[in-house]
């Protein structure tokens, strides 16, 4: 057992004092117990030493010593160097032993406490070998600690209250009371007061005879001690010793402590005979106004209890009034000898250096009449004298900053090794958290599945099923905010919003768009979980690990695998800043004249700044923030490119340079470099002829990409470039969910429109067996509209766009655009012919 007597510092304001408690370590919650005596039964405080740490300094004394915890620091002192250190590092251990229980076993399991002695033991040893290299075990003190120490006196004070606790009163009533009925019950029958066999042991010859009649006088201290201490063993120790004279002086020792103990007991009893006395007397009054039989006695005793109050009143106000005269008094006498005080030290100053004067005076005469040489002599052994002694206390010094270092060397390590189990066990949990909740959310979206089908099978089912289905419906598709703050915690798998603020799960009007948007977060949020451990950290390490960015195959590399949101804007103010040279007040310049002038395009931006982004909290109202710094982007834009002006699409290109970037002229670049450096010419132009050129180059790459798929879209006469035309046109925004569209933007600034055709392709990929399930091309238009709502894997839909379409050059894709154009060019010039003959034929008929 870890126990023993320790001097604990107690502060009350600005007073500090040493009290001796009783320490006792409980190794089922590891707690560190402190009594005032060892016989007492309720501890008056504990301190919990899992997450404590342990320190020693030097320059606070010889055996004191520190537990932090995170809520209070205890001082703690030893009777001497050697003590502290043992409770040190048993303390150390007791905390090492506990902690490494607690991770092997969880929380409230019973395996701790049946658990082999063996295997405790041998976990002890492994940690005092380990603890060996820094701090060599340190011999037990068995005169402070330990059992044993239990039957010494406790530590005397300088006064007997001085050892209680205050801020415990009720503790140390209980304890008290506990040690007067535990004397009580060494009463025995027929009078006999204590039964003296039960601790004699049979003297072996004459002298033990003798000591056992010596003995015998004396043992009924040591039957109380025993009945109140809990410790049965220490008299038959007490017995054993050989010295009468010891056994007297222990005895004579013990004597003392209960005496003070009783005059400590004696001043509480006093204190609760008052308290007593005042609560019969406020009794007895309350009897005789009980007691009355008519009201006007009742009203008797009120009035003469007014009058005692009144009474009470005045003398408190007396007492007031000469507690404050005494303070003045007090003032005063404080003030005179502060005073004397001053007029002392002054006076002491002088004779000291009248002392000095004298001392130089003797030191000069004796030099004078002294022989030189002598005087040499004398001067050096005085020094060396004084330098031995110096060379003393410094290696003593040096000896106990190295006993500091050496523990805090061993605190460290070990905290340090705490710590490294403490966030492996982390690691673990949240690793376990991950895939419980990537279970949650396959559960929710198959649950949302099912829903679905029920949805599309409502037709046929009862009316009372059917309303029973709509209610599930709405109930899936809400999002109990409310209750989530309430209980501080997330209840939902996936949260209303992302990072850069769109709605998880648009607001459509068709309800079953709704489900779908929500079975694909869901299952996004799953692959998310199960992947972050794999994929995920390990990209994000990469990430952390790239310094300054420069153009290469890894940097490719890994901003097609996507950009974590942390190193997205600091990445794509990098891409722009390649390509477009920042001209300085080159977008004030622009804000002034689209304030002095007002664009021919200004109300087509107008008109389309409220039905940008609608999924997104940041552009949903008319009075979010963004809206006026959108707005400026696009009217600079529509002044620096005064050949495109403003195209429908751009404000959702600028909107989501806005919501990485955040600050609107590093928006207004990022567009720049999207029109003018990434797409072709002529994309956003009045004629969108660039753009109808890529849908031909588009279903060109179809059908050699995926023939079976083209096939069955030519058998039901099926035109892509219904669906796919802003696709191109807006790099996929409102199409793809935020989780995977930024990630094609990243791709997509790095590399330019390449990624958009890889990306249009694997979507078609990744659906394409459901696509030819379908045989009816109504069918096939109505799912068209919203199978990107079915992609529900991210890093597969990248693989494909990447790997499984390769090879992908760009030269075939400006050939291919090249070729096209040509024909549109020609197509369209025909039609012009075609129509300019037809207005001719037209004014030759007439009217």
């Amino acid at each position: 057992k870890l126990c023993g007597y320790l001097n604990k510092l107690g502060i009350k304001g600005p007073i500090k004092t040493w009290k001796s408690r009783w320490f006792f370590y409980d190794e089922n919650k590891c707690h560190l117990l402190y009594y005032r005596t060892a016989q007492d039964i309720n501890p008056l405080g504990s301190i919990d030493l899992s997450s404590a740490s342990f320190d020693c300094k030097v320059e606070n004394g010889e055996g004191v010593f520190e537990i932090r915890t995170p809520s209070r620091v205890f001082t703690l002192k030893a009777i001497s160097k050697q003590a502290m250190m043992y409770w040190l590092q048993q303390l150390q251990m007791r905390r090492w032993e506990f902690c490494n229980a607690q991770s092997r076993f969880p929380v409230g399991s019973s395996q701790l406490v049946n658990e082999p002695l063996a295997g405790r033991t041998s976990r002890c040893r492994m940690y005092v070998v380990d603890h060996e290299d820094f701090l060599p075990p340190v011999k037990t003190p068995t005169e402070a600690v330990g059992l044993k120490a239990a039957s010494l006196p406790a530590p005397q004070t300088s006064t007997a209250l001085q050892n209680i606790s205050l801020k415990h009163p009720w503790t140390e009533i209980q304890n008290t009371v506990y040690n007067i009925c535990g004397s009580k019950q060494l009463w025995g029958n027929n009078g006999n007061v204590f039964s003296f066999s039960e601790f004699q042991e049979h003297p072996e010859n004459p002298e033990e005879e003798q000591e056992a009649e010596v003995e015998a006088g004396l043992n009924w201290v040591r039957k109380a001690r025993w009945m109140n201490s809990g410790f049965p063993g220490l008299p038959e120790e007490l017995s054993r010793e050989r010295n009468p004279m010891d056994k007297v002086s222990v005895l004579q020792q013990q004597i003392l402590t209960l005496t003070e103990e009783v005059k400590s007991q004696k001043e509480l009893v006093k204190l609760l005979h008052k308290a007593l006395e005042a609560a019969q007397q406020e009794k007895r009054v309350s009897s005789m106004y009980l007691a009355a039989a008519e009201e006007k006695d009742r009203l008797e005793l009120v009035r003469h209890k007014v009058r005692q109050i009144a009474d009470l009143t005045s003398r408190l106000e007396t007492l007031e009034q000469e507690k404050k005269e005494l303070e003045q008094i007090l003032t005063l006498r404080d003030s005179h000898i502060q005073e004397l005080k001053e007029h002392v030290q002054l006076l002491m100053e002088k004779n000291h250096a009248k002392q000095k004067v004298i001392m130089a005076l003797t030191e000069q005469m004796a030099r004078e009449l002294s022989d030189p040489l002598q005087e040499a002599n004398t001067i050096t052994a005085e020094t060396l004298y004084k330098q031995q002694e110096e060379i003393e206390h410094l290696k003593d010094d040096i000896d106990a900053y190295k006993t500091q270092n050496q523990f805090l060397n061993s605190e460290i390590h070990q905290v340090t090794r705490l710590w490294t189990s403490v966030a492996e066990n982390e690691k673990a949990l949240l690793m376990k958290c991950a895939c419980l909740q990537a279970r949650n959310c396959q559960m929710e979206s198959k649950y949302l599945t099912v829903l679905r089908k029920l949805q599309e099978a409502m037709p046929g089912l009862p009316s009372s099923h059917a309303e029973l289905v709509r209610n599930l419906i709405q109930e899936a598709l809400q999002w109990d905010v409310k209750e989530e703050a309430e209980q501080g915690f997330n209840l939902n798998a996936v949260s209303e919003y992302d990072e850069y603020g769109f709605m998880t799960v648009p607001d459509y009007e068709v309800a079953d768009w709704k489900l779908l948007a929500k079975i694909q977060a869901l299952e996004i949020k799953s692959n998310n979980l199960r992947s972050q451990e794999v994929v995920e950290k390990p990209l994000r390490d990469r990430w952390n690990s790239v310094g300054e960015l420069s153009p290469s195959a890894e940097l490719k590399s890994l901003i097609r695998s996507g950009i974590p949101v942390e190193h997205r804007q600091r990445v794509w103010r990098w891409i722009v800043s390649r390509h477009c040279s920042h001209l300085p007040d080159h977008y004030q310049r622009l804000l002034r004249q689209s304030k002095s002038t007002e664009h021919p395009a200004c109300r087509q931006i107008e008109l389309d700044l409220p039905r940008t982004l609608t999924n997104n909290k940041h552009f949903s109202s008319p009075t979010s923030q963004l809206i006026p710094k959108l707005r400026r982007v696009l009217l600079a834009f529509s002044w620096h490119n005064p050949a495109i002006g403003y195209c429908q699409g751009l404000n959702r290109l600028a909107a989501v340079a806005l919501l990485v970037l955040e600050d609107e002229e590093s928006a207004f670049w990022c567009l720049v470099h999207i029109v003018e450096n990434l797409m072709p010419a002529d994309y956003y132009s009045d004629t969108l002829i660039t753009s109808q050129v890529d849908q031909r180059v588009f279903k060109d790459f179809l059908s050699e990409k995926l023939p079976r798929l083209m096939a069955h879209f030519e058998k039901y006469r099926i035109d892509v470039s219904l669906i796919t035309f802003n696709w191109f046109l807006v790099a996929f925004v409102d199409s793809l969910v935020s989780d995977i569209l930024l990630r094609v933007w990243d791709a997509f600034l790095y590399e330019g429109t390449k990624v958009i055709f890889r990306y249009a392709l694997a979507i078609f990929k990744y659906n394409e067996e459901e696509i030819l399930r379908i045989h009816d091309s109504v069918e096939i238009y109505q799912y068209l509209r919203f199978f990107t709502r079915m992609i529900m894997d991210g890093r597969k839909l990248m693989n494909i766009a990447f790997n499984d379409l390769n090879p992908f050059p760009m030269k075939l894709l400006r050939n291919r655009r090249s070729m096209h154009r040509e024909e549109l060019e020609a197509e369209l010039c025909e039609l012009e012919q075609i129509k300019a003959a037809y207005v001719k034929e037209r004014a030759e008929q007439g009217p």
